[in-house]
């Protein structure tokens, strides 16, 4: 079973490696997910394959990665899961217009400029994909927040209570509810597999499917998985199968596993033991053992040294720039204009700017439907990073903790 032995070790190696990056990250004041995310790409040819070539080739061998491929996709359902879980539909709808207003803002204008950059990026980068996914997904992937990044950031910085960490937290809920939305959208206009079938029963099939979930899977599950219920084995595993089939769903309307777990996440019940217990069983196996197994596969995706050229380098930086103006300063002018003190507006400019794990994730759905080209995909994960590594500098000088 040599594929075995390989797969322990890469395992060990990748964990390893996360957890002393993690520690070095919150030594100098950044979020552990971090140090976990910069070990993937440490691992990959950015780094390792510069510094060791043989060295990465012999631990992550191109053609023997299948394994670890199938562990970062089941570490990533169970992650869109748990994002679901935390966020609550009926607050969403009760939330402060204010909230959704700025929310809606620090996504379209994103998706906006972001489109207009890809169009101006596409006869260079546009790795033979039709313009109409292309732009569209640059616009999504600009828009990202990540919500469970941004909720440890307020946590460590002592903000989870305050107004803005509050309205920078609901925000990021609804963005994260519209991306994932326009994703699935985005992923049934791009999915080769699914040419025979005309667009509009794909949408339909979409549409259904939703519509479902919403209004005959969700009380149903509030009937046999009461939200104030102890998930015990049989619980556990009864959602545990929801989630499977949810994912499975999803993945058959050629729309893509994650955005059918997020579903699944965001129509449990919630507000009880029930969305706790499940919490609890689940993100230590997925956050400690399956997250870090993805940032690996993502940092072997991603090679520094494709940007090999002032233009390229001019590219990526036009990149982070566009990001950063289009929801930190867009972001904070809406949230000014609400009635908020310039100082926590910027403060929830800056915060919703993060964008961390979770575009990651939408990067490598990216790559996978060969939206974006290789070279495209490692600038993007250039800019995830820069605007997630900026976020806690930057808050701690706007909003010290003492504030």
């Amino acid at each position: 079973m040599p594929e075995l032995k390989l797969l322990f070790l890469e395992m060990a190696v990748i964990l390893a490696t996360a957890r002393l990056m993690a520690v070095a990250f919150r030594f100098i004041g950044q979020p552990e997910v971090m140090g976990e995310m910069a070990a993937g790409i440490l691992l990959g040819p950015s780094f390792l394959g510069r510094i060791s070539p043989a060295i990465m080739n012999r631990l992550f061998p191109a053609g023997g990665l299948g394994s670890l491929y199938a562990l970062s996709q089941l570490g990533l359902v169970l992650f869109m899961f748990l994002v679901g879980l935390d966020v609550r539909p009926g607050s969403l709808r009760g939330a402060a217009k204010s909230v959704i207003v700025a929310s809606q803002a620090s996504i379209v204008a994103p998706f906006l400029l972001g489109g207009v950059l890809a169009y101006h990026l596409y006869p260079r980068l546009g790795n033979g994909v039709p313009e109409l996914p292309f732009l569209l997904f640059m616009g999504t992937a600009m828009g990202i927040t990540a919500f469970p990044v941004l909720a440890r950031i307020l946590t460590d910085c002592e903000l989870t209570h305050t107004r803005a960490g509050v309205f920078a937290l609901s925000c990021a809920a609804i963005d994260d509810v519209t991306a994932w939305c326009l994703l699935a959208v985005i992923t049934v206009i791009a999915r080769p597999e699914a040419n025979q079938t005309p667009l509009f029963w794909r949408f339909a099939g979409l549409f259904a499917y939703v519509l479902a979930m919403a209004f005959l899977i969700r009380p149903a599950l509030r009937h046999f998985l009461p939200a104030s219920a102890m998930p015990d084995r049989a619980r556990f595993a009864a959602a545990m199968v929801f989630l499977l089939i949810s994912a499975w769903t999803t993945e058959a309307l050629a729309v893509h596993a994650l955005f059918g777990a997020f579903l699944a996440g965001i129509v449990m019940p919630k507000g009880g033991r029930l969305q706790e217990g499940l919490r609890e069983r689940l993100e230590s196996v997925t956050l400690v053992l399956l997250l870090p197994l993805f940032f690996a596969f993502t940092g072997l995706r991603t090679s520094v040294a494709l940007l090999n050229s002032v233009e390229l380098w001019w590219l990526c930086g036009l990149i982070v720039m566009v990001a950063v103006a289009s929801k930190l300063l867009v972001s904070g002018a809406v949230v000014r204009a609400s009635g908020m003190p310039w100082r926590e507006s910027l403060a929830v400019g800056v915060l919703v700017n993060t964008r961390g794990l979770v575009e990651l994730v939408i990067l490598n759905v990216g790559l996978e439907l060969h939206i974006l080209s290789p070279t495209l995909f490692s600038m993007m994960v250039i800019m995830a990073l820069a605007t997630t590594v900026m976020t806690t500098p930057l808050i701690v000088r706007i909003l010290p903790p003492s504030s």
